[in-house]
Parts: structure tokens; C-alpha cells; sequence
């Protein structure tokens, strides 16, 4: 038998130099050889995570976090809702920390609140305002943000559309009586005419499951919190939309906005009046 070009049995003084480099060479390329393919798996496991839908596996990412996040608001829909809804569509479980005096108001804005304001989320480290920001930034940690810059556009524009809709329902809550018939008449008027039939348009052209990219994002979470938001006010809302119809039941359906719609959730009841007064209790100036 022969090792490395030599024969077996005692070497002579003369092969001993040659078989300490046949030795080394193998050792080297064998160590080289190791490191190279034990790299390549480790990136194709990474690559084939980011195609994994949201709803598949919300354990997994709500465990990555350090810590949950800690929502700072009142007890109530207003900008935050629209947060709840997105973390409870990625399977991420949160904190919260409600607001039901001016004085913690005022505590809060003493380095807490960068412009001033609420929403305020504490996540990762930062304590983040402004509620794009902070669903632009949820969004993107838990898959939702679409898979190009290009699919973040469309869901910027769809979400920007809805967010204008949505604006007419949040402040129904703190109108005058006399004002409040006009404006479910608008809130009417703008969904079915304006936004309804774009989602609609959208639906049908593509013939997909979801607004972008044939998978849930961001611009599929709120387009349902939407529509709910005005079937509240305007319950036939969809009758000539079968499209969001179907979509609003797909939608509802996935298992952890299901968990979120279900009693007994994080998700907050249409404002009474008791809410009202303690809003303008805490923000009045």
C-alpha cells in the first residue's frame, strides 16, 4: 500500500520530507474544501427564509425580538390601531402602556416623544413616532414590505390611499352631532367611488390573492382594517365590489389576523363616549 507516492512500512530518511508535505497538502485542501461548502448552505438558508410568508411562522419571529414591544397610547383606536393590526398580523405579541392623564402625557414628552406626539412605540432599542414610520419599520422586519424597491412603491401608494380614507373615520368620534350625518355620507361617497374601485381594479387585473407580490404585506393589512372601518358606518358598503368581497374573507381568515378579530384580542372596540371625554382630557392644551 502506498501513501502520498511512497510504500508502506517505515519510511526512509530520504521520503520522510515528501510525506509531511503530501499530509499537509491533503490537510489544506481537505480544511478548505470544509469551509467552502460549509458556507453555501448557511446562504441559501437565509435566502429561502425571506420568501416565507408571515402568517407561516409568527412563533419563530416574535421569539427573534428582544423583548416585546411596548405600545404608548390610549386606550383606544386612534393612529395606533393600525400598528396593533400590523404586529398582530405578523404574529408578534406587544405591551402596552395606556395613556389616561395629561401628566403622563407631559412625563412622556420629557425625552420620550421626538416630535412631541403619540403613537410612540419602544422596539429594538428605539422609542419610534410617527405612524408611517413606524409601519414602514414593521413592515419591513416581519416580511411585509414586499421583496424589491419597486413593490415597497405600490404598497407606499396603496397604503397612502387607504390611510386618506381611514383619516375620515378616526376624527368621526370627536364631530359636532350635527356633523356626523354628512360626513358617514362622505365617508360613503369617498370608499365607494375613490378607493373601492381602485382595490377592486387591482384584484382583477393580476387575479392574485393579495394586493402586491402574490403575498401579504402591509398594503393588504390595512386595506382590511379599512374596510371594516367603513362597514361600520356604511355596512353595504361592498355590494358592488365581489372582489374585495372575497378579499376581505381571505384576508380575515389568516390564522393570526383571525386570532386578532376573534373577542378577548388587543384589538379595540368603536370609541364611545367615555373614550372621547378622555382624550380630550389628555391632549387638550
Amino acid at each position: 500500500m502506498a501513501i502520498g507516492g511512497l510504500r508502506s512500512g517505515r519510511p526512509s530518511g530520504q521520503g520522510l520530507p515528501c510525506l509531511r508535505l503530501s499530509l499537509a497538502l491533503s490537510l489544506s485542501l481537505s480544511l478548505s474544501l470544509s469551509l467552502w461548502f460549509g458556507r453555501r448552505p448557511a446562504r441559501a438558508s437565509s435566502s429561502n427564509l425571506s420568501a416565507v410568508q408571515p402568517s407561516e411562522t409568527p412563533k419563530t419571529r416574535a421569539t427573534e425580538m428582544s423583548g416585546k414591544p411596548k405600545l404608548h397610547y390610549t386606550n383606544g383606536r386612534g393612529r395606533m390601531e393600525s400598528i396593533r393590526w400590523l404586529l398582530a398580523a405578523a404574529g408578534v405579541e406587544f405591551d402596552e402602556e395606556f395613556l389616561e392623564t395629561k401628566g403622563q402625557l407631559d412625563k412622556l414628552k420629557q425625552g420620550s416623544l421626538l416630535f412631541q406626539q403619540v403613537p410612540m412605540v419602544e422596539m429594538d432599542g428605539v422609542k419610534m413616532v410617527q405612524t408611517r414610520a413606524i409601519l414602514q419599520y414593521i413592515a419591513g422586519k416581519y416580511n411585509l414590505y414586499g421583496k424589491d424597491l419597486q413593490e415597497r412603491l405600490w404598497i407606499d401608494m396603496y397604503v397612502g390611499g387607504i390611510m386618506d380614507l381611514m383619516e375620515l373615520i378616526i376624527v368621526y368620534p370627536f364631530l359636532k352631532p350635527e356633523e356626523k350625518g354628512d360626513r358617514v355620507a362622505l365617508i360613503a361617497q369617498r370608499a365607494t367611488t375613490r378607493y373601492f374601485p381602485v382595490f377592486e381594479k387591482v384584484l382583477k387585473d393580476h387575479g392574485q390573492d393579495f394586493l402586491v407580490g402574490n403575498r401579504l404585506s402591509l398594503a393588504d393589512v390595512q386595506l382590511l382594517e379599512a374596510i371594516l372601518l367603513v362597514e361600520e358606518k356604511v355596512p353595504n358598503a361592498l355590494t358592488e365590489f365581489p372582489l374585495l368581497q372575497g378579499f376581505k374573507a381571505r384576508i380575515s381568515n389568516i390564522p393570526t389576523i383571525k386570532k386578532f378579530l376573534a373577542p378577548g384580542s388587543k384589538k379595540k372596540p368603536i370609541p364611545d363616549n367615555n373614550y372621547v371625554e378622555t382624550v380630550l382630557s389628555i391632549f387638550s392644551k
